[in-house]
């Protein structure tokens, strides 16, 4: 019995060795990488650089004495308390933090969060089987692992709260919620959760999918009929980001990196090339079967600009310098998105990290500028430059505004933060969207997006009756009611 219980406790300590080596190989072997992983992190950002070097180096401290018979009784509890943190850390990220990194290497990576957080869980129980076995005084063994665990548990959680980019503060703002402003109306279960909105009209609306980008799929308003369309586009490019957008009865196939713009008809599979190597882009709008509004990047700074692409004009690309205004590195500061609304002939840039919206004509020419509501105006952004001359977000910055939509004159944000007097839990169950009337700059209010099955807003569209959004896998299908529908018409705030 006795060489059983050596012969465990032999294999969970060689177990051990064997995964605190390869984690710490894989994190020397792509340094770099690891630094950033951890600046990114919500709960080390402010202490990667002496995060990075000790974990290593304890990983090997443990290996070393997991290695010795003498001292595998000490590599044991050591064992446990990196586990335990590790453990603790995934359970935080995955349940309290908006912003997920990744800092494992080699296979690890691969795994997803959850499945990271089992694997881990159980490493936990074998480092505490292990200790049961080895240690020989019952009354202390049981003590000592509840202190190994409390300890590093405590660790990971003074760690959470000491951190300003986990804990949303309770910002200098509050939201001013409409009453009902929606009706969950139909859900239809699509078949992945790749989707994306590519467009509405002609009572349908237009999805295209990430996995399978030269797909276009039609459902109708009523979410009973569903087609799948395949378009066909030139096969000889080196695609990376094919994208898709609807408007009218055409549809857009285009990717930035090649660069190519294909055009065809709804409903037909046949597409035309009608833009090659025009203007790269990173984001594109469509405003018209010649004209195109863009973002891309300009060299050597790589700074983020905006411009028009009009095929009819010579020369075609025509770049708006101006427009955008750098605070920080005018790359990860001046992200944004950029949206079109159609009925009202105008652009729309808003700012991720800062709480500023560019409103501007279909030619361009800024209107005007609106702010949201939360309080933001700097962005908190930190950047690495890597040894390949890539840039890296160097900790995670406090996001402001996530998407929006422009329909009407209204414009539709999904808000990343909290507002004064907010349901910790109901931000937790549900997206929230602050929707302003953009001639006038002012705030409408705002309205609650409920999630399904723990699944975040990953894309919304608004419609003249319904918006529409995704879940996951769901497609999810919202009646507007008076409450909101009246500001489409007026466009003027009313009190409730």
């Amino acid at each position: 019995m006795k060489d059983h219980k050596t012969i465990v406790v032999k294999a969970i300590s060689y177990f051990f060795i064997l995964l605190f080596l390869y984690a710490s190989v894989s994190k020397l072997l792509e340094f770099e990488k690891f630094q950033v992983q951890l600046a990114q992190s919500p709960l080390l950002s402010a202490y990667a650089g002496i995060v990075s070097y000790s974990v290593i180096i304890v990983e090997w401290l443990t290996s070393i004495l997991l290695l010795i018979p003498i001292l595998r009784r000490f590599g044991l509890y050591a064992s446990l308390i990196l586990m335990t943190g590790f453990t603790v850390y995934i359970f935080i990220i995955l349940n309290f933090s908006d912003f997920v990194p990744c800092s494992c290497g080699g296979i690890l990576e691969k795994l997803g969060w959850t499945e990271h957080l089992i694997f881990n869980i159980a490493c936990v129980l074998f480092a505490i089987i292990a200790i049961l076995i080895v240690e020989k005084t019952t009354h202390y063994k049981f003590q000592r692992i509840a202190f190994s665990v409390v300890f590093s548990s405590i660790l990971i959680v003074a760690l959470f709260l000491s951190s300003e980019y986990v804990i949303k503060k309770e910002n200098n703002f509050t939201r001013r919620f409409i009453k009902h402003p929606i009706i969950d109306y139909r859900a239809l279960e699509m078949d992945n959760d790749f989707y994306y909105f590519a467009g509405f009209g002609l009572n349908n609306i237009y999805l295209s999918n990430q996995q399978y980008p030269q797909q276009l799929t039609t459902v109708d308003s009523s979410l009973h009929r569903k087609e799948v369309l395949t378009v066909r586009i030139e096969t000889v490019h080196p695609y990376k980001n094919i994208k898709q957008t609807v408007l009218g009865k055409d549809f857009y196939v285009y990717d930035g990196t090649v660069p190519i713009i294909f055009k065809g008809t709804i409903g037909k599979e046949n597409t035309k090339r009608i833009s090659y190597k025009d203007a790269y882009f990173n984001d594109l709008k469509v405003i018209d079967s010649l004209n195109f509004a863009i973002r891309t990047q300009v060299r050597p700074s790589n700074q983020l600009i905006l411009g028009l692409l009009k095929l009819s004009d010579d020369p075609k690309l025509q770049l708006k310098a101006h427009i955008l205004k750098k605070q920080i590195d005018g790359l990860f500061d001046s992200d944004g998105s950029l949206v079109y609304d159609e009925k009202m002939k105008q652009l729309l840039y808003t700012y991720t990290y800062r709480n500023q919206v560019i409103v501007m004509n279909d030619k361009m020419a800024v209107k005007n500028y609106l702010k949201t509501i939360d309080t933001v105006s700097t962005a908190t952004v930190k950047t690495t430059k890597l040894s390949d001359g890539t840039y890296k977000m160097g900790a995670p910055a406090e996001k402001v505004n996530i998407r929006t939509i422009a329909f009407r004159d209204l414009l539709f944000v999904q808000s990343n933060l909290m507002g004064r007097h907010e349901s910790r839990k109901a931000w937790r169950k549900s997206d929230v969207i602050d929707v302003y009337h953009i001639h006038t700059k002012t705030y409408v209010g705002s309205l609650y997006l409920f999630r399904k099955e723990n699944h975040k807003l990953s894309d919304f569209i608004v419609t003249e009756k319904y918006i529409y959004t995704l879940h996951g896998k769901q497609l999810g299908q919202h009646k507007i009611t008076k409450a909101l529908l009246k500001y489409f018409n007026s466009g003027k705030p009313k009190t409730d």
